[in-house]
């Protein structure tokens, strides 16, 4: 059905980090009551495996709250210094949508780390181009940003927030309600990139139970849709990154982290 796949359940072995590239926004739990407080922490790392985010080399761009028709800067509630960088409560029953747009950092590799960074991402227009050019021996100079989300469910009514289109440059939308699914059914998400559909582009798909971390390795449909089975409860994250020749001097490269995080009961 899904010709593209090209690793199912792949188990990932809790170690050493490598480059850190994916940055995700994990709370405690997924479900609360209208009232309670969640604590946000801000994580980079790999395998879903994290450490806190380093908030001197980036700078929050857009942090808000947004459910169907409305929405809300969280910036003035952000607390850098702090493990979890935001605590707010919640006053509404519905479901919930976190979203936090970063700039633009730098970063220079050495050439095989970025090349081994390039096949791990599937970012193969960069890979061939400076294959073409006889680089491949260079280092590389890139510019990133991150855009990621947090959907969360507040009491029991549901609602179509998680298909909100934010308008991030790299962004993914989910097409389903993860808090109406349960283990065993089908998730399908949209990626978009400026927004439209991004095919042929490597999606993660990362869960984890207990202390071991699943992915899979999937590519979109002609549609930029990807649509993966829910095999278990717990913390779930998609995620993908679109590279580009960078747009402004001092970098090679540019690229766009998206990532968007859930919970399964």
């Amino acid at each position: 059905m899904y010709k593209k796949i090209i690793s199912i359940l792949l188990l990932i072995a809790s170690g050493t980090m490598a480059l850190a590239h994916e940055f995700w926004l994990l709370p405690k739990k997924f479900r609360f009551t209208i009232g309670e407080e969640m604590h946000i922490n801000f994580m980079v790392g790999e395998n879903f495996e994290g450490e806190p985010w380093d908030l001197k080399k980036h700078k929050v761009e857009k942090l808000e709250l947004h459910q169907l028709t409305k929405s809300r800067d969280l910036r003035p509630f952000l607390k850098p210094e702090d493990k979890e960088k935001l605590k707010i409560k919640f006053t509404e029953e519905g479901t919930h949508l976190i979203v936090l747009q970063s700039n633009y950092a730098f970063i220079e590799l050495a050439a095989d780390k970025f090349n081994e960074y390039l096949k791990e991402d599937g970012l193969d227009n960069a890979y061939d181009h400076r294959k073409s050019t006889n680089t491949l021996d260079k280092p590389a100079k890139e510019f990133y940003a991150r855009f990621t989300k947090l959907l969360l469910q507040v009491g029991n009514k549901t609602d179509n927030t998680f298909k909100k289109r934010i308008g991030l440059r790299n962004e993914i939308v989910l097409d389903q309600n993860p808090y109406t699914l349960k283990s065993g059914d089908y998730l399908q998400c949209t990626l978009l990139y400026e927004g439209k559909p991004s095919p042929h582009q490597l999606v993660k798909v990362w869960n984890k139970i207990g202390n071991t971390t699943f992915l899979q390795n999937l590519y979109t449909e002609n549609d930029g849709t990807v649509k993966f089975p829910i095999n278990s409860t717990g913390p779930w994250m998609v995620s993908s990154v679109k590279m580009i020749p960078s747009e402004k001097e001092g970098a090679d490269w540019q690229t766009m982290w998206a990532s968007l995080v859930f919970g399964i009961e």
